[in-house]
């Protein structure tokens, strides 16, 4: 999808306007009513100028869901992935007794039936390796050898279908045996190469990879409808549209795990960080194709091993910063907004955050247990900052102490600006009052 014909000859601040015109129209959603219109543009605005530094109306109220709208609505984690019905209502009831700014997408909470049809080994997920009322799990192992870096080099796709996908989808494991695409160049070879198509578990493989497809577009149809709803009659934007990844992380967390991405900074560091720099401009298409796909300027970009705790100082320097600089440098150009959520403490992190070369007011950075007052300190003048409220305040706490943290936040990092409410981490358990005390407080106390 093309926003314009002029589109490459437009500057990144042209496409960023024109992403944020597309936003605010809201093509193809019918408003249950003006009123809901007029909301819906006014989140939008405020969000908007909350990105640019500039003074809003109040501070923007954008909790971060996992599955506590399951459990808010009365139904169980394994329901939320395998019964749409209940979790439309589930989702929908979240959003009328909370009124957020934002929506809360059901996106995130992904398909059972799919995940079941594919045998997908990367993840427990409820009823399947875990409990039917506990979220999903990752699963690492080193599902990309050490020894297979220049494979994944020299064709990323290529090595992502007949690697590591069958590793991690135990119903792709036959794709093993496909040749590669680019053996097709001749007459007398075509045949040979498609020899493997035909075997039965190969093609059964496929079967089963159609069958995926049916289970997705039945999921995403069931996900389009309840996120329709809440946006018409809401009038709730959503900042979660487009996705992207650090390339550390995209190797850390899904091709080499933990360990192996660790050892490779010593025994592999040249290669790991050509392995990044190839995945630079893939995370960047990625997130600038999804975006675009849901008629939004917003990437969201959730960030895992670069927490102070994880890395050095100087092997963040040399392994994290510069291609997650790369993607977050590239999305802008093309007029996205990254939407940055940091895991963890990034209390040593900051001034990477602040680098010069990044321009000001075109990037959300949301935190998790990072120092606010240090975070106002570096990113102030320079990028809007998110967050902290915790997870255990919102379950562990009393509405009143859940008022008088939001109360110092808001004193402490609001300023004129460039601040989001939201809590620290993707949110699956807490009190309903605490949760609501958060909002109200946010929306009443954070006026400007």
């Amino acid at each position: 999808m093309r926003l314009s014909e002029d589109w490459d000859q437009l500057t990144p601040d042209e496409k960023y306007e024109l992403r944020f015109k597309i936003l605010m129209e809201a093509e193809g959603v019918e408003f249950a009513n003006k009123e809901i219109e007029v909301k819906y543009q006014k989140t939008v605005k405020r969000i908007k100028d909350v990105v640019e530094l500039k003074k809003p109306d109040r501070v923007p109220v954008i909790p971060l869901m996992n599955f506590y709208p399951a459990k808010y609505g009365g139904i169980n984690a394994k329901e939320a992935m395998y019964d749409y019905d209940k979790l439309k209502a589930a989702w929908i009831k979240y959003h009328k007794d909370f009124e957020p700014d934002t929506l809360s997408s059901c996106f995130l909470i992904g398909s059972g039936p799919l995940f079941e049809t594919l045998d997908y080994k990367l993840y427990n997920w409820p009823g399947n390796g875990t409990t039917d009322n506990f979220p999903y799990q990752c699963v690492e192992k080193e599902y990309m050898k050490a020894e297979e870096y220049d494979l994944m080099i020299n064709d990323p796709s290529g090595y992502w279908m007949r690697y590591y996908l069958p590793r991690i989808f135990g119903s792709l494991a036959p794709w093993q045996k496909l040749a590669p695409f680019t053996d097709l160049v001749e007459l007398p070879f075509v045949g040979a190469v498609m020899v493997p198509v035909g075997m039965p578990d190969v093609q059964e493989a496929y079967k089963k990879y159609l069958e995926a497809g049916q289970k997705a577009i039945e999921w995403i149809q069931a996900v389009g409808e309840i996120d329709g709803q809440v946006m018409a009659t809401q009038g709730l934007p959503s900042l979660i549209a487009g996705f992207s990844k650090a390339p550390y992380d995209t190797i850390g967390d899904t091709l080499r795990g933990t360990r192996g991405i660790m050892m490779d900074m010593y025994r592999h560091p040249d290669k790991l960080i050509e392995a990044m720099e190839k995945l630079a401009p893939i995370m960047i298409e990625m997130g600038v194709r999804t975006a675009t796909m849901n008629k939004s300027p917003f990437v969201f970009i959730p960030l895992h091993k670069g927490e102070d705790t994880f890395l050095s100082d100087d092997d963040y320097a040399k392994f994290y910063w510069p291609t997650l600089k790369s993607v977050i440098k590239g999305l802008i150009e093309e007029g996205c907004v990254p939407y940055i959520f940091v895991e963890g403490a990034y209390n040593k992190r900051l001034d990477y955050l602040a680098d010069p070369d990044l321009p000001k007011g075109k990037i959300i950075w949301t935190f998790d247990k990072t120092d606010m007052k240090k975070a106002k300190k570096y990113l102030g003048n320079k990028a809007c900052i998110g967050g902290n409220v915790s997870s255990s305040l919102l379950k562990m706490s009393e509405p009143e102490e859940v008022r008088e943290y939001v109360r110092n936040l808001i004193d402490d990092v609001a300023g004129d600006g460039g601040y989001i409410l939201s809590n620290g981490a993707a949110l699956d358990v807490a009190e309903a009052e605490n949760l609501k005390a958060m909002i109200e407080t946010g929306k009443e106390y954070g006026k400007y």
